[in-house]
């Protein structure tokens, strides 16, 4: 009789565990544009939880994938409500995983779900801390104290909109609970970090249509970039429409160059402030990224701003 019960809750405790185990979501999917875009083509990957590990058109590589933080994906910072200095990197909610993944076979970040057809994807994870409890940015050390953050991410991506079948339809959204208390949020909706061969900067002037150099920055301002290869024949450009879930939130457009690391960089930023706390809940951005040579993203970022 004793080992009978001795198995049954042996039994139990064995169906906690597995219980407890997180159901594991293959992150692989490949998509690719329909028609004349079908050599627009991107890639997951479970290394990376499901964020966006490669996009190629034309045979041509334009995300330099290497570590986890290099990659097309999206991450978040907050400030704890705390005063004095914010600095992005010490509370950094990203997609793809955290610093301590390196160059390594997983992620911190945990992939919910995943759906696919044959030029859309769609996921869902849960987001790992850049940093992990105990380290540190440039001397600033982590403010979380646990490895996985509790804010989610939901992206969907299409390649193709309208008439438009280069441009990839990028939405997520981002969410907040309400243990989170904050007084100000930054929402990296988008980056794109890119091989050091898409070395020109350029701008899109919303008035005149036309590009003008852009410097190596750092940082935002106010109109869409583009990112090119000097001969003009790779490029990619990002650009967000006014949203519908947040009206009055204005985006700014970053660009990089880390000359040492070898690898460029464009991204699109949203911020809420709130001095009482940054209300929780969904965060939706929808952003537009055209690839082509400089003078077809040229083009298709002005028809994107004409809608």
């Amino acid at each position: 009789m004793m080992r009978i019960v001795t198995a049954w809750l042996f039994g139990l405790w064995c169906w906690d565990l597995q219980a407890a185990e997180p159901k594991f979501v293959s992150g692989e999917a490949r998509i690719q544009g329909m028609g004349d875009a079908q050599k627009l083509q991107i890639r997951t990957t479970n290394r990376l939880a499901g964020a966006i590990h490669s996009l190629q058109w034309q045979g041509r590589e334009f995300i330099d994938s290497t570590d986890h933080g290099r990659q097309l994906q999206s991450a978040c910072s907050f400030d704890l409500a705390r005063p004095g200095e914010f600095w992005a990197e010490c509370y950094n909610p990203t997609e793809a995983g955290s610093r301590r993944d390196g160059a390594g076979p997983r992620s911190s970040s945990r992939l919910l779900q995943l759906k696919q057809g044959p030029n859309w994807l769609e996921t869902r994870s849960r987001m790992a801390f850049w940093l992990q409890p105990g380290e540190s940015s440039e001397g600033r050390p982590a403010l979380n104290t646990t490895a996985l953050s509790s804010i989610e991410l939901t992206k969907q991506v299409r390649i193709g909109w309208k008439t438009l079948p280069q441009v990839v339809d990028y939405r997520v959204t981002f969410h907040l609970p309400d243990t989170e208390r904050h007084s100000l949020a930054q929402f990296e909706a988008l980056t794109g970090y890119m091989p050091e061969e898409f070395d020109t900067f350029w701008k899109l002037d919303p008035a005149s249509g036309e590009l003008q150099p852009l410097d190596d920055g750092p940082g935002e301002q106010p109109w869409a970039v583009i990112l090119a290869t000097r001969d003009q024949r790779f490029a990619m450009g990002i650009w967000a429409p006014r949203q519908q879930s947040h009206p009055d939130l204005v985006p700014g457009y970053g660009r990089w160059r880390f000359a040492r690391e070898r690898v460029v960089k464009w991204n699109c930023v949203y911020r809420v402030r709130d001095p009482r706390q940054v209300p929780a809940g969904d965060y939706t951005f929808q952003m537009y990224v055209p690839v082509g040579t400089r003078e077809e993203v040229r083009q298709m970022l002005g028809t994107l701003a004409r809608e």
